[in-house]
């Protein structure tokens, strides 16, 4: 009766929930708390199941499930509470992938650090893409594997057992006492782990972290198919056939190459964090290989995005030989110098360099002199030794402004080793999915073998309705550049005449004509105190009294929400608490961020900011 009375309530949920769980990446943050992200969703929902309450206003009702689609949403906390509920297990204990490898990857890192053992069990075969040699040899991974006919083989173990299983009801999983992650693949639409045992639990935010910096879950699209395959009912979404997902790629290829000016092979990532994985794993392979024994140095700005922040230093936890280094890049610190010494450090040790950089930096939206940035990248250095030093690969983050043609042949950076990557939910999309891609030019264009291996490896690779959306919206995507950019230009000269005495962050003119169109700026309120802490915390106050007026006098357009590139709206953030969520705190910006669409009620949102300086 309890299962009959779930499968009934779900069903209920499917024709009710609201639109937005399907189709949005990026969620309202007026309705969401960090610290109680999936509790507090999943506690709502547990209320409403006992009441037997699936209206469509009631589901509205309830508060956002985790943030983005990298580390959860909706569809995927309901998808794992109904699994949990089939199978008497906690909602916690089971999180769903897009990927059929990084549930693994996420149990063999928490052992790693443990040093426990891990033995993989699988019944019928392994992924295709499970890269057994490139695990040990590169991730520095280290497990055994065993193939069993029968649950009841796999035998207890001094260490963790994994079972991997395919093709299973998961309304009644068979999870044997031995088992300690149960893995159920999903065919194209990626897999779900069960950890079972009270004693594992200790790895649940181990393997939600995963899911949040180097993948994505379970897509909303994808979540839908599985919930509608549990209760019993035909999918009512269509797969794209195989001809029609080879169109769509050749069409997201094209237009890419078109964007940036470049012939290199382009790799498409679940997220832009999938491809940014793969961009550091794919390197790291490349200088184990070529550069035997020396130490690889990643190159990153302490308070640059905060997930390309952790995902450079949890990948230099894992790996041998590997180690973060600062590069300041921001307000008082110019990424010229900061590079010229950064590179001079590397070279006197003789080991390799990688750079990871914002172009414009985020939040502060500055764009270095790049003819002195291409100077100190090309600079011939030598090694303590007096030998010739390793030549830095420059791994570009140009989220904010896809349209600059860093890697054309005659791209500022053509003389250097540079590989680009964009985060897809912002621009490339219009926040339709959360899909990335990466180029190269020329000088790097043999790394991208490397780099796609490991997108591979790790099961990143976008997925066919990713790539569908992708392919409808990459072509207008300049043209939205230029009417976004427009718009903000527009606002933030509004600002700086009814409030000269806020800083405001933005590419000037000159910029703009050089090609740096973002439509995202920084603000920086004036303040007032007697002390440091008092105006401080002033500022603060502040920010939030303004982006509380916008959300609240605008609500159908401006949103409280890290996005960017939309197709509608305007989008307001505190970068420390939101993008720069495990920045350093001395690393972190106490400023608003804005970044405006190529479609909003300009005159609107001008006037609420007009009222919000006559109220100072």
């Amino acid at each position: 009766m309890q299962e009959r009375n779930v499968l009934n309530y779900i069903d209920n949920v499917l024709e009710n929930m609201p639109a937005d769980w399907l189709k949005l990446t990026t969620h309202r943050l007026d309705i969401y708390n960090e610290e109680l992200a999936k509790t507090e969703f999943m506690g709502q929902f547990e209320y409403l199941f006992e009441r037997d309450n699936a209206t469509t206003s009631a589901l509205s009702a309830l508060p956002t499930a985790f943030d983005y689609i990298r580390l959860g949403h909706p569809l995927s906390s309901v998808l794992e509470w109904t699994i949990g509920r089939m199978n008497e297990l906690h909602a916690d204990n089971v999180i769903a992938f897009s990927s059929k490898v990084a549930p693994v990857l996420a149990v063999l890192r928490k052992n790693l650090f443990l040093n426990k053992k891990t033995r993989i069990c699988y019944s019928d075969e392994l992924p295709e893409c499970f890269d057994i040699e490139a695990l040990k040899n590169v991730y520095g991974y280290n497990f055994e594997l065993q193939q069993v006919d029968n649950l009841d083989k796999i035998a207890e173990f001094e260490g963790s057992n994994v079972f991997i299983s395919q093709s299973d009801d998961l309304a009644k999983l068979e999870i044997h006492s031995n088992i300690d992650f149960y893995i159920s693949l999903q065919a194209e639409l990626g897999s779900i782990i069960l950890v079972n045992t009270e004693e594992n639990e200790s790895y649940i935010g181990e393997i939600q972290h995963v899911r949040r910096r180097e993948t994505i879950a379970m897509t909303p699209a994808d979540c839908f198919k599985v919930l509608q395959q549990i209760i019993g009912k035909a999918a009512t979404a269509k797969n794209a056939s195989a001809d029609d997902h080879k169109k769509n790629k050749a069409s997201v290829v094209d237009s890419v190459q078109k964007i940036t000016a470049t012939s290199s092979e382009v790799l498409l990532g679940s997220c832009g964090l999938s491809v940014q994985y793969a961009i550091m794993m794919g390197l790291i392979d490349e200088a184990l290989e070529k550069h035997k024994g020396k130490n690889i140095k990643i190159i990153v700005p302490p308070n640059c995005y905060g997930g390309t922040n952790d995902q450079a230093r949890r990948v230099a936890a894992c790996v041998e030989n590997v180690e973060i280094m600062d590069l300041p890049v921001d307000g008082d610190n110019d990424m010229v110098q900061s590079t010229d010494r950064v590179l001079d450090q590397v070279a006197a040790q003789d080991a390799v360099p990688y750079i990871i950089a914002e172009i414009p930096t985020n939040p502060r939206v500055e764009v270095p002199d790049l003819e002195k940035l291409r100077a100190v990248l090309s600079k011939e250095r030598k090694t303590a030794s007096g030998e010739a030093a390793i030549d830095p690969v420059f791994i570009l983050d140009q989220t904010f402004c896809p349209n600059v043609q860093f890697c054309g042949e005659d791209g500022i950076l053509s003389s250097i080793k540079t590989i680009s990557y964009v985060s897809g939910s912002k621009f490339p999309s219009g926040g339709k999915c959360t899909a990335g891609y990466c180029v190269a030019n020329k000088r790097a264009d043999s790394l991208m073998i490397n780099i796609g291996r490991h997108l591979r490896l790790c099961d990143n690779e976008a997925t066919a309705l990713q790539v569908e959306i992708l392919a409808a919206q990459l072509p207008s995507m300049n043209q939205r550049i230029k009417d976004a950019y427009r718009n903000t230009r527009e606002f933030v000269s509004f600002i700086e005449e009814t409030l000269p005495e806020a800083k405001i962050n933005f590419v000037s003119e000159e910029l703009a004509e050089q090609g740096f169109t973002p439509s995202v700026f920084s603000l920086d309120l004036p303040t007032r105190g007697n002390s440091e802490e008092e105006r401080e915390a002033y500022k603060r106050a502040l920010n939030q009294k303004l982006i509380d007026m916008m959300i609240s006098r605008i609500p159908n357009e401006s949103k409280y929400c890290v996005s960017y590139g939309q197709l509608k709206g305007c989008y307001w953030t505190i970068p420390a608490t939101s993008t720069q969520g495990t920045t350093k705190e001395d690393d972190k910006d106490y400023i608003a961020r804005v970044s405006v669409s190529p479609d909003l009620d300009l005159a609107l949102h001008k006037e609420v900011f007009a009222d919000f300086v006559a109220d100072l």
